[in-house]
């Protein structure tokens, strides 16, 4: 990449310094720390790993970095296209070779959306892989977008109110997810991957498929963009902001408990004596 317009450097700088404060505000990468950066060959997980490089350049404290690529044994996958990538940048990587393909197609209908089963499978592979290495952070390129899009996926068909967290703990308690671009919008970030010219590699299980949910959603969020501009950061700064006594949640808040406080100022006086 030669020298930067004054645009693209401004793009640049804000994606570092976004996912700088992400990776601080929630501790995401401390030192000493091995983190597995798990690549897919799509927009986000490139810009991923081009910003955790040059976070690893800069920042005061020492982290390794590993990349890994799951290779799903999809049709026409293009098997040299990542490790090149990766030699050239000097990054040590890992290919894991599993065949959810063959899986995903013999257990979903034809016609069904695959997407569900094939992230299940791909992200159980990549847990034990991260245990494998001593991986101590598992890095995810999910975005700004894909939080407030699972947000409304899991309110709209799984009446729950819940995300993507920047940071979590598997259930088994060995791999800690972390999404360094929580804060990047997914504007900023195909804006950067074009800029850079990726070797984007497209989906050809589930990327091309019609009429999923999350693509409904996205139109949602998209079209209420348009109309609204700043909505989408507006309601990823609600998922910051959680005030659980104006909710219905019995589990977070003392709702049975909660009677009135004898000791608290009345709120009129009375103004006849004063």
């Amino acid at each position: 990449m030669g020298t930067l317009s004054v645009n693209q450097n401004k793009l640049q700088k804000r994606l570092r310094r976004l996912a700088g404060e992400a990776i601080t505000d929630f501790n995401m990468i401390e030192d000493g720390d091995k983190v597995m950066v798990c690549l897919s060959g799509g927009k986000d997980s490139y810009t991923m790993l081009d910003v955790l490089l040059h976070l690893q350049k800069v920042a005061p404290i020492k982290f390794e970095i590993v990349a890994v690529n799951m290779d799903q044994k999809q049709p026409g996958f293009p098997e040299h296209v990542l490790p090149a990538y990766l030699k050239e940048l000097g990054v040590e990587y890992h290919i894991v070779e599993k065949d959810t393909y063959s899986v995903v197609k013999e257990l979903v209908p034809e016609g069904k959306t695959t997407c569900s089963l094939c992230s299940r499978l791909r992200r159980g592979t990549l847990y034990t892989f991260a245990d494998e290495i001593g991986a101590t952070k598992m890095a995810l390129g999910h975005h700004r977008d894909d939080i407030v899009e699972t947000f409304f996926l899991n309110m709209f068909f799984n009446g729950s109110l819940k995300g993507m967290p920047p940071k979590l703990r598997a259930d088994d308690g060995r791999n800690v997810v972390i999404r360094p671009l929580a804060y990047c919008s997914e504007k900023d970030i195909q804006a950067y991957s074009d800029m850079r010219e990726f070797p984007i590699i497209p989906c050809n299980l589930c990327g091309s498929q019609e009429n999923l949910q999350r693509q409904v959603v996205k139109d949602m969020l998209v079209e209420w963009e348009r109309k609204h501009p700043g909505r989408t950061e507006s309601i990823f700064r609600a998922l910051q902001n959680v005030a659980p006594s104006q909710l219905a949640d019995r589990n977070l808040f003392d709702f049975t408990s909660l009677k009135i406080d004898e000791n608290a100022t009345p709120r009129f006086l009375d103004v006849l004596n004063i």
